[in-house]
């Protein structure tokens, strides 16, 4: 009996980690990230998930940690805080943002070219360490064929169990 509640409730966190890393970022406009490196640390640790929701580019302020494309190299997405802001006459926002465990500012002026950013609402801490550990590709194969496996047997099981016995009704009685 502990087992099946064991197995249900682990079922029952899949399904809610699924929801909330694929379906609810398409629906509920926000977005989500693994921090992979300590330029947040201490507030966001390698294998962080930070959770961002859209944020109009005129209500951003120095300080907010933003998630955006950087402007070199192979415009990875980074999650920095903003340094500096700076609009010009013409509506266009530049940022320079800085990780909180880095000693200095990062080395481009970022553009942010779009009505909105995404700015930091909150942290999952070490969900990423576990999403990046499910994509190993010796974990995969298991996973494919081992949830599979489980889902079988569950099934057989439920299928070719002997029903149970039916109590025996009051002695005597009609109905």
């Amino acid at each position: 009996m502990a087992g099946r509640a064991a197995f249900t409730i682990l079922l029952i966190v899949a399904a809610l980690v699924f929801l909330f890393l694929a379906v609810g970022p398409r629906f509920l406009n926000y977005q989500t990230s693994t921090m992979l490196t300590g330029s947040m640390s201490p507030g966001i640790n390698p294998g962080d998930v930070v959770v961002s929701v859209r944020t109009p580019v005129s209500e951003l302020k120095v300080g907010d940690v933003i998630t955006y494309s950087i402007p070199i190299d192979d415009h990875r997405i980074e999650t920095h805080r903003v340094a500096s802001i700076k609009r010009d006459d013409a509506g266009a926002t530049t940022v320079t943002t800085k990780g909180d465990a880095n000693p200095g500012a990062d080395p481009w002026i970022a553009v942010l070219s779009e009505d909105y950013v995404y700015t930091q609402a909150g942290v999952v801490p070490y969900l990423g360490d576990v999403i990046r550990t499910l994509r190993q590709p010796l974990v995969q194969p298991v996973l494919l064929y081992g949830a599979s496996a489980l889902l079988v047997v569950v099934v057989l099981t439920a299928i070719w169990r002997k029903p149970a016995e039916p109590a025996p009704g009051p002695a005597g009685g009609t109905s």
